[in-house]
């Protein structure tokens, strides 16, 4: 059983997709289709996953991983979640400005003046665009959106954002002070 030392989630395991042991999977890959090559697999316990099929469907692609060849297997994985190691990943094919958003955890968020917010813990998307978290010390983590506007500048050898708190919500904007009531009615 491996233990990978820096981990990328590539992946989570669905529902079973018929008899022959296939899984619906959620692909967190560019190409959902291309998951199977980055290498194997591997299950937080510690278990091997080889893509031996893959194929496109709807939201997701559906995989026959090796060893997996029921049903009662392939419902087994339902919920788990895949990594590989973070140096499977090829930095030779990534533009300039491209970045892994597995290589933005960790960095610590500041703005212009050198102020900490804290430092990436996460990043999520629910459908409305993607969002970082900041986790400072004693502070409770904080969701900031993870646009140009918001992030500023990214800088992978200094392990820093640049950020504008402003416009990231984490402050208010002086100019414009605070908002006024809805007026109410009387009866």
């Amino acid at each position: 059983m491996t233990q990978l030392k820096n981990p990328v989630l590539m992946a989570t395991i669905g529902a079973a997709q018929g008899l022959r042991g296939e899984v619906r999977v959620k692909s967190f890959t560019d190409d959902p289709t291309a998951l199977g090559d980055y290498g194997n697999l591997h299950s937080e316990d510690g278990r091997v996953f080889e893509v031996l099929e893959i194929r496109e469907a709807k939201n997701v692609v559906v995989v026959r991983f090796r060893g997996v060849n029921d049903r009662t297997a392939a419902e087994a994985l339902n919920g788990l979640e895949l990594f590989i190691e973070r140096d499977n990943l090829p930095d030779d094919d990534l533009d300039e400005d491209e970045f892994f958003y597995a290589d933005l955890e960790g960095m610590e968020a500041v703005d212009r003046t050198g102020k900490s917010y804290g430092s990436v813990t996460g990043v999520f998307d629910f459908g409305a665009g993607d969002l970082l978290e900041l986790k400072g010390p004693g502070l409770r983590p904080v969701l900031i959106p993870f646009t140009e506007w918001s992030v500023l500048e990214i800088d992978l050898e200094a392990g820093k954002l640049v950020i504008d708190p402003t416009a990231a919500g984490l402050v208010d904007d002086e100019k414009s002070g605070p908002g006024k009531p809805f007026p109410t009615k009387r009866k």
